[in-house]
């Protein structure tokens, strides 16, 4: 009996461990061989890497899909689809919705795996129907997680309900890897006894159970399962595809695979993986903690990442302890992207500013409000009202809140910027990350900066170069208009010679003939200071170096930074400034944006005060405590 494989070497593998680090000239070194091996389908595409190529690589994510697909001819091309929150971490209006499927489909997509983080089929029906009217397979999923309110039962009646919508086949995604063995065999065996459809399989490495759990899923009735290139296989990415192969060799189901290909395709990753995997990349090991905070395999390595990013990887397992509380807290969401980025960073921030919910993303205020869609259980109440105070949660369908977005998208742009109608799209979904990808894409090439990424690489390399440190100056700067004074004082003495120890350092003044002044001579490891005078004297005062400043340029108290992160003073390109010098405003009033770990904090005045100063500039970077706005309380 056959068992297909997708392959997630080139979209989820690189995300869980290289925190979606892979650039497009690596793939297609190596895409049209892949394409040989007897894949089912390959999944190259969604998930982060959209914002990634952006952002990090400055790459063009729509050429990318177009380069690949001219290069594998025999095997379907698959992205995941976060339903109606696309590629992002917020809903989108229909239109953006229906034209990034039609450009999907045209450029080379031809599964589209399509889930919501809260299993809320509402946002999911928009974009099957848009999928089956653009000639797509439409693969529904199934969020897997456990908590109190996630049942076998509660998990079959979701697929019934997108098997209504018209899904072709249907996906149980595990993306922490905490689907067992006996759990695998129960939900596949009630879904296939339910719906008949195909039923695939796509789990995580981290907690040791995947191969398993894949197994006894394919005995239940699965016919398909998620595996990665053994050299990106394995901790928070999928299992080996040859493991894999190797324990259906005893089996009565086989995937018909070249494994002289594999052998190839496995060499090719193990050798780039050293260019590309993070500076604090973990070792490939079983993680058992996973089985506690259930944080899915991408979110990982982008937790290390972010943590790294401020400063506070060494609090990763005080995060990990507080994630499953904040979880909770939230009405237990199956953690996949949005909702593992939101309840992660919500954790994060609970540990950075000592106090739970004191500092709360847009994002997070958005999901309480129901913006998101229905929580699979209610929201911790009390959570609720410090979030959302007074205002009232959403109850209906989020994205009938949002009116037609392309009429408008680009109106503000400046001419030359959008060479595609792709780029209305990527602007729609990520409208900061684009912008500053189109002004870097329209400099001369030579006059481009170097990406984020390749930045990136630099900073590992000098991390791993051993640098001999310059020979420490016997005087620091200040200390030479010191020792001018002291000479003078000392001839004024009438004293013949000084010799003076600092640490390490000996000085020797020595007086000349006549009436000329003394004269300088330093060594190192000499003994203690001693002073012999010529004649009786008044101690000489020591002499005073000018006091430092560190002032700001204004006085007064400032609105800090909560996070390292980047600094917007609008809420949107070609949006107005949410403030200007000389402004009155209101405690409570937003009046600048840190963003952080890929979510919106709206910072708060802390009273009624006037602006007096923005100490930054829109888009720059900030560092935590660093002041950003000066104000003047009301009196």
């Amino acid at each position: 009996m056959p068992v297909r494989i997708t392959d997630t070497t080139l979209r989820d593998a690189h995300q869980s461990l290289w925190a979606t680090r892979m650039r497009t000239a690596d793939i297609l070194g190596i895409v049209e061989l892949i394409d040989q091996a007897g894949y089912y389908s390959l999944e190259v595409w969604g998930g982060a890497t959209f914002d990634v190529c952006l952002r990090f690589l400055r790459e063009n994510p729509w050429e990318r899909l177009r380069q690949i697909k001219s290069k594998t001819p025999k095997t379907p091309l698959q992205m995941l689809l976060r339903g109606q929150n696309i590629l992002g971490y917020r809903n989108y209006a229909d239109d953006v919705l229906d034209r990034f499927i039609a450009l999907a489909c045209e450029n080379g997509i031809d599964i589209f795996r399509i889930f919501d983080a809260l299993n809320d089929n509402r946002n999911l029906e928009h974009a099957i129907r848009s999928v089956k009217q653009h000639g797509g397979h439409a693969q529904g999923t199934l969020c897997y997680t456990i908590s109190p309110v996630h049942t076998v039962d509660a998990y079959v009646k979701v697929a019934l309900e997108q098997v209504d919508m018209g899904i072709d086949s249907l996906c149980i995604k595990d993306m922490a890897g905490i689907l067992s063995p006996v759990a695998a065999e129960q939900l596949v065996g009630a879904l296939t006894r339910a719906i008949h459809i195909p039923v695939q399989i796509h789990s995580h490495a981290t907690s040791g159970m995947a191969p398993a759990s894949y197994l006894e899923g394919v005995k239940a009735g699965a016919g398909a399962i998620d595996c990665a290139i053994s050299s990106m296989a394995g901790f928070s990415s999928q299992p080996p595809v040859e493991t894999m192969l190797s324990i259906f060799d005893e089996t009565p189901w086989k995937a018909n695979l070249d494994r002289n290909i594999l052998r190839q395709i496995c060499k090719y990753f193990a050798d780039l993986a050293p260019d590309r995997q993070p500076a604090h990349h973990p070792p490939n090991i079983i993680d058992p903690e996973i089985l506690l905070h259930h944080i899915p395999g991408g979110m990982i390595s982008n937790l290390r990442s972010q943590l790294d990013q401020q400063g506070a990887l060494d609090k990763l397992d005080q995060v990990l302890e507080e994630l499953p509380r904040t979880r909770a807290d939230m009405g237990y969401p199956p953690l996949v992207t949005p909702t593992s980025q939101i309840v992660g960073v919500q954790a994060v921030m609970n540990i950075l500013s000592g106090e739970r919910y004191s500092l709360v993303p847009q994002e997070t205020r958005d999901y309480v409000k129901g913006l998101y869609g229905r929580s699979p259980a209610p929201i911790d109440p009390a959570i609720s009202r410090k979030i959302l105070g007074n205002e009232k949660p959403v109850t209906g369908r989020p994205a009938d809140l949002l009116g037609p977005m392309l009429p408008t998208a680009t109106r503000d742009l400046e001419p030359g910027l959008v060479q595609a109608e792709e780029d209305i799209i990527s602007y729609c979904l990520f409208p900061e990350q684009a912008l500053e990808y189109f002004k870097w894409r329209k400099l001369p090439e030579k006059e481009r900066p170097k990406s984020p990424a390749d930045v990136e690489i630099e900073k590992k390399l000098e991390a791993k170069t051993p640098t001999v440190p310059p020979p420490k100056p016997l005087l620091a700067p200040s200390d030479y208009l010191a020792l001018h004074t002291l000479i003078d004082r000392i001839h004024a003495l009438n004293f013949s010679e000084v010799t003076i120890r600092r640490q390490d350092v000996t000085l020797s003044l020595k007086a000349g003939a006549g009436d000329s002044k003394p004269t300088a001579e330093t060594t190192q490891g000499a003994p203690a200071a001693v002073a012999t005078p010529k004649a009786p004297a008044e101690p000489a005062p020591s002499p005073v170096e000018p006091a430092g400043t560190n002032a700001t340029a204004t006085d007064g108290p400032a609105i800090k930074a909560p996070l390292n992160g980047t600094f917007y003073l609008s809420s949107g390109p070609g949006k107005p400034p949410l403030i200007k010098v000389g402004d009155v405003v209101k405690a409570g009033s937003t009046v600048c944006i840190v963003e952080a770990m890929k979510l919106f904090n709206q910072i708060k005045a802390p009273a009624d005060a006037t602006i007096v100063q923005i100490l930054l500039e829109h888009g720059k970077p900030v560092k935590k405590d660093q002041p950003m706005i000066v104000y003047k309380p009301a009196s």
